[in-house]
């Protein structure tokens, strides 16, 4: 049998998804020895490897764990799941509760709120704009984390058309309370006392460092035009290590087409997207706010007085 045929019995669309598949893996055994080395290392050691780990969240977030919501990487639901909780364990987050939020995203692709002031995507950033504007970067970035569902509510609307999915992401949210928190009590005994708090701090900043990305893959975009609902960034190396993830408009436009058949599908549009006025920033995602296209798009927060209109 050759190789190409057993892979096609492995992988769902490509043999390419190997290569998240392993760096998930990777980033978990990492993780992994930085429990180990913990004693040895000193104080600015330890914040350097978890400055690293909160990057690298941020990063897995916008190519990996993104990728395998919208292309599982295997034929086998068995390694899906086991991918899930791999992808889980890395981030301290569970993946399946983060694809609902996710394909609830692409449900609203952005939109701006509705005559309630409610929003079908949860991760809009005109959700508490005010003006028809986006809200302004840095409330995004560092309190959307807060404002989603808690991981039971999750579940609970997950299960109302998915309940074995709902199984799944509580099987997930407990993995994680489960092995942080036997990582957290060996801990306490043996000199690690500081890892698990100070990883959980880690994860949230590496959700900013989302935050930041998806602020960016939005902010210029055209919520009334399925074309140009995202904004694209075309860098090379950026686009290599985020997996095609700066095609960001042709992804929204085409949810379903694998990251390897990103620059095809650009091409294959282009002309379409110059006709439509599809943003196109010079910097990479999470580094957005140096483009001086970006600069230009005013923004507004939604005042207290109207903060209680969306429910």
């Amino acid at each position: 049998m050759s190789s190409a045929v057993r892979s096609q019995r492995v992988f769902n669309v490509s043999a390419w998804d190997a290569l998240p598949a392993a760096l998930a893996v990777g980033q978990l055994v990492l993780v992994g020895v930085l429990f180990v080395a913990w004693p040895g290392l000193s104080w600015p050691a330890r914040i350097a490897w978890l400055a690293i780990y909160a990057v690298s969240v941020g990063w897995n977030l916008n190519s990996i764990a993104h990728n395998f919501i919208h292309n599982p990487f295997f034929r086998s639901a068995r390694l899906n799941r086991l991918m899930s909780l791999v992808i889980t364990l890395a981030l301290l987050s569970p993946q399946t509760m983060y694809r609902y939020v996710h394909l609830k995203h692409h449900a609203g692709n952005g939109d701006r709120p509705d005559a309630a002031g409610v929003t079908i995507d949860p991760l809009s950033i005109y959700q508490h704009g005010w003006d028809g504007k986006a809200e302004p970067m840095l409330s995004y970035v560092f309190l959307e984390f807060f404002r989603g569902d808690s991981p039971f509510e999750l579940a609970r609307k997950i299960g109302e058309k998915r309940p074995v999915e709902a199984r799944a992401a509580l099987t997930e949210f407990w993995a994680v309370i489960a092995v942080y928190g036997a990582a957290l009590a060996v801990g306490l005994f043996t000199g690690r006392w500081a890892f698990t708090p100070l990883m959980v701090v880690a994860s949230y900043l590496g959700q900013c460092v989302s935050n930041l990305s998806g602020y960016y893959e939005h902010l210029g975009g055209n919520p009334d035009k399925p074309i140009a609902w995202g904004v694209s960034t075309y860098g090379r190396v950026y686009n290599w290590i985020f997996l095609y993830n700066g095609y960001h408009a042709e992804h929204h436009y085409r949810p379903k087409i694998h990251w390897t058949k990103m620059v095809a599908l650009h091409r294959q549009i282009a002309a379409e997207q110059a006709a439509e006025g599809v943003t196109v920033i010079a910097w990479a995602h999470p580094l957005g706010f140096l483009d001086p296209k970006t600069w230009k798009v005013a923004t507004a927060r939604r005042p207290r007085s109207a903060q209680g209109v969306a429910s």
